[in-house]
């Protein structure tokens, strides 16, 4: 396998050149454990770990290698390696969660993100985004796939690809059904020789099935159907990347219980970029949309000109980003008084010595 088919490019080769640790070997992370990645390379796949070195540097959980990660490895026999460090990203899939401060990095280095929900009980425009926002704030273009189209009459199918036309304008929209196999063939051919997608959504939409249909075997374990739910379950907790027999690239990610917006405005921005063009009409530059007088937003919600129920999840969003943003900078401001505390306890030390 050449590196060109493990989603190598111009980009991470020009930073490859210029990262200072290219005397390595190079690979790719294509799934990650607790405490272990496994990587893969030209010759070989590995287990691999990082060094101490890096565990030390680490400011957060981001530093650390994820799936989709171009890494500087060596190889310490035929099935292990040590990571040495990670390339910068040219994407990153983040998010937060509710009850923690720090950031989750799901994947990296993705083009396209396939937003999955299934048309019986999953199907909800506000949850997509939710997850619009945070690939867009990624860089990562999104995609939406309708799974289990089956359960549904064809009326029902078209109202909702109606609701998400009026709601979208211009995303991609692939109906599928794994029991009949419909749609499987307009998503393999949306799928690009060298290109990374990753699979997003809740558990039991079926990403892992949409994958193994899509490998023509199944590579990814999946339970028997609950009674209860409705829902299949996935077996693992980790994320997997595979490769498909036409070159393209899909990561397999759990289902997600929770998708808190990252610490950024900028995804949310251009998800709403309806609400941010008539912003830029308000009599206020900090407008909140909320109660301010001459707020353009306000008037095209009384006028029917911008859906409520949009604006309501733009202002829901938006107060979530905020106060990760809030948490973050607390947060940095207590490590620099951390680090103010450790420096001057060094000093102390220093001269304490120097009287013995």
């Amino acid at each position: 396998m050449k590196l060109e088919d493990l989603g190598y490019n111009s980009f991470f080769e020009s930073k490859w050149k210029t990262s200072g640790v290219d005397n390595y070997s190079i690979a790719r992370v294509v799934a990650e454990y607790k405490g272990a990645y496994r990587v893969r390379n030209t010759n070989n796949e590995f287990l691999a770990k990082i060094t101490g070195r890096q565990m030390f540097n680490a400011l957060s959980r981001e530093d650390y290698p994820a799936v989709g990660d171009w890494v500087a490895i060596t190889e310490l026999d035929s099935e292990q390696a040590v990571i040495h460090e990670v390339l910068p990203r040219k994407t990153s899939l983040r998010r937060k969660y509710s009850n923690k401060d720090e950031t989750q990095v799901v994947a990296t280095n993705i083009d396209v993100a396939f937003v999955v929900e299934s048309v019986d009980r999953d199907y909800n425009l506000n949850r997509f985004e939710r997850y619009f926002a945070i690939t867009n704030d990624g860089n990562i273009k999104p995609a939406i796939v309708l799974n289990k189209i089956d359960l549904i009459s064809q009326a029902k199918l078209n109202l909702k690809k109606a609701e998400i036309k009026n709601r979208f304008n211009d995303i991609t929209v692939i109906p599928t059904n794994t029991i009949t196999n419909e749609g499987l063939e307009e998503l393999s051919a949306y799928i690009k020789k060298g290109k990374t997608y990753c699979f997003l959504g809740s558990s039991g939409v079926g990403k892992s099935s949409l994958i193994n249909k899509l490998l023509g075997r199944d590579a990814i374990k999946i339970n028997e159907i609950s009674h209860h739910t409705g829902r299949g379950r996935h077996t693992t907790a980790g994320r997997e990347m595979y490769f498909l027999e036409n070159g393209g690239i899909v990561i397999d990610n759990p289902g997600m219980r929770e998708i808190g917006m990252p610490d950024s405005n900028a995804g949310i921005e251009d998800v709403f970029e309806e609400i941010a063009a008539l912003s830029k009409r308000c009599n206020f530059r900090d407008c909140t949309h909320t109660h301010e007088p001459g707020c353009a937003v306000l008037r095209a919600i009384k006028s029917n000109e911008l859906n409520e129920s949009k604006y309501l999840n733009y202002l829901k969003l938006k107060r979530e980003a905020e106060y990760y943003k809030k948490t973050e900078l607390e947060k940095k401001r207590k490590d620099r008084q951390f680090g103010k505390y450790v420096k001057k306890a060094l000093v102390q030390k220093k001269k304490f010595k120097s009287y013995l």
